[in-house]
């Protein structure tokens, strides 16, 4: 009997095996799908997968014969990835072994609070002023600079606002509608800098 070849991939929920068994007569094809095992037979090619690295669920699992292969599905019991079709993993859903050892009776360290320790160090850190460092709040104090201008402002403000930025390609930014109005705003990169329009 020859074994077959065969390759797998994986979700934490199923497990898709893909047997390379070209034109297949899906009636010859036997398959048996139990917890632990799996079996695949079609003439003298054979394949059996035994111990399954995990659990599988016979009810829900399933398979179907193609032109080129065979592609099996397995419906893993518990969540999680295998890295491998078959192994001597402990099942995760098999009973556990009850140890006769008694429990130890020395005290537990008690936990750090990890969060209560962040909050702690973040309220105690003071935000520094724009007087302090120049830099302080980066993007964040410029976007929230422009939000404040655009929301005082006037219409005629706000619409000189959208068409500088909007014409000049995010290069201009001007308040006056009077001049902005007249005619198309440039593009005016910074200095060093090239403005290239990229074909859609």
């Amino acid at each position: 009997m020859a074994t077959i070849r065969h390759e797998f991939y994986e979700t934490d929920e199923k497990l898709t095996l893909s047997i390379f068994d070209k034109g297949a007569d899906p009636e010859q094809v036997k398959v048996t799908f139990e917890p632990r095992k799996f079996s695949y037979a079609n003439g003298e090619k054979t394949l059996v997968l035994e111990p399954l690295r995990g659990q599988i669920d016979p009810s829900k699992s399933d398979y179907t014969v193609g032109k080129v292969k065979v592609e099996v599905r397995f419906a893993k019991m518990a969540l999680g990835r295998w890295g491998a079709l078959v192994g001597d993993s402990p099942d995760p859903l098999a009973p556990a072994p009850v140890s006769a050892a008694p429990a130890s009776s020395a005290p537990r360290k008690p936990r750090k609070n990890w969060d209560g320790i962040t909050s702690e160090i973040l309220s105690s850190e003071k935000p520094v002023s724009p007087d302090q460092d120049p830099n302080a709040g980066g993007d964040a104090a410029v976007n929230e600079f422009f939000q404040k201008l655009y929301a005082d402002a006037d219409e005629d403000t706000r619409r000189a606002m959208m068409k500088s930025f909007s014409e000049s390609g995010g290069t201009t930014l001007s308040t006056n509608w009077d001049e902005v109005k007249k005619s198309k705003v440039e593009v005016k990169p910074p200095e060093g800098s090239e403005w290239k329009k990229w074909a859609a």
